[in-house]
């Protein structure tokens, strides 16, 4: 989103206002940024961590960590039709990758991050006696879920083949 002010200094300022002189780019301001080349975005890519990855779940998400030589971590987020209709999926996908984007610096870097919703969380979103369910996901409830998931993973890492260390 690009944020126009008009120029209210020199004698040009009273007949015609000088936007161009003010542009303020809004992406620019915002600490964390979520570009194509931190995501999973190919079939291939989501295969290569479902068949190579490591696996941790709870109550809210399943992880999939596999490493990758990227140098930087990269998402990938699957939430299926059983999860519910659009906008709850959309508001779900939302949540996942504002919970990644605000936690890339506590990740450990070169790993791929493939994140689902767990069966038990879409079998209570599908109840439609249920509406409580989504309301409460909150995005700090998915974040703090999310880096529970990371530190299981890495904390039961197999040590002696090197691979999976933080």
């Amino acid at each position: 989103m690009i944020l126009l002010s008009p120029s209210s200094d020199g004698p040009a300022a009273s007949a015609a206002p000088d936007y161009k002189s003010k542009i303020v780019n809004h992406k620019s301001q915002m600490g964390f940024t979520f570009p194509k080349t931190r995501r999973l975005v190919s079939n291939r890519q989501f295969k290569a961590v479902l068949d190579h990855g490591r696996r941790a779940s709870n109550s809210l998400l399943t992880l999939y960590v596999a490493e990758n030589d990227r140098g930087c971590p990269r998402l990938g987020i699957s939430v299926g039709k059983a999860s519910g209709n659009a906008v709850v999926r959309n508001r779900l996908k939302r949540l996942l990758r504002e919970a990644f984007r605000q936690s890339q610096d506590l990740l450990p870097p070169s790993f791929d991050y493939l994140l689902m919703i767990s069966p038990s969380l879409s079998r209570r979103l599908r109840r439609p006696d249920d509406k409580a369910a989504l309301r409460s996901l909150v995005m700090g409830r998915i974040q703090q879920s999310f880096l529970a998931l990371v530190r299981t993973l890495f904390e039961r890492a197999p040590q002696d083949d090197g691979k999976m260390q933080p």
